[in-house]
């Protein structure tokens, strides 16, 4: 945790409130307030007391579920994902088997992708080196890429995609949780 974050929890745990406003738990947990209301609105925050004019009302438990989230992100978890754990706790029930499964299948779809990985990186080297001792080749528009048979199934943009995807899912995940669309106002 930053140390900025540290004095911001210090700071509120020594004026013994109850209750916390929208912008108080953005600045304390350093998730945007954009990021908090998405994740009351899908489930992930239950949804807080409001104040006669409608301001949130958060109770201190929610700062060690916003850390929970954060660090289930980290591990790379989703958001339909943490939702689902946290639904599944809840209930009474203890989510753990479901995260390691989760992690498996997680751990197996990456050691796949980085087969696939190897494979493409050692068929574009020798492409490569063949186009190297080739020089230039007369084409349309270039004769290198019009004049190669790369052996692969599987087109390499499906590779660098899917992976290309995962990291976008992962920066939209991050932009929710840190709000960094965060307008700092609003209730």
């Amino acid at each position: 945790m930053k140390t900025a974050q540290k004095q911001n929890i210090l700071e509120w745990t020594t004026t013994s409130r109850s209750s916390l406003k929208i912008g108080e738990v953005s600045q304390i947990s350093g998730i945007g307030i954009e990021a908090l209301r998405f994740y009351e609105r899908s489930g992930i925050l239950g949804k807080p007391a409001r104040t006669t004019s409608g301001y949130r009302l958060y109770d201190a438990d929610v700062l060690d579920r916003l850390a929970f989230i954060k660090k289930a992100q980290t591990l790379g978890f989703s958001l339909d994902e943490i939702r689902r754990i946290i639904s599944e706790s809840k209930t009474g029930e203890c989510p753990c088997e479901e995260v390691r499964e989760i992690v498996r299948r997680r751990l197996t779809e990456l050691d796949e992708r980085l087969r696939e990985m190897r494979r493409y990186r050692k068929e574009l080297a020798a492409t490569l080196s063949g186009w190297d001792e080739q020089g230039t080749a007369e084409g349309d528009v270039c004769g290198l890429i019009e004049g190669t048979q790369m052996e692969s199934h599987q087109p390499a943009a499906s590779i660098i995609g899917r992976k290309s995807n995962l990291r976008q899912r992962r920066r939209n995940d991050d932009i929710q949780s840190r709000g960094i669309f965060n307008s700092q106002k609003g209730i």
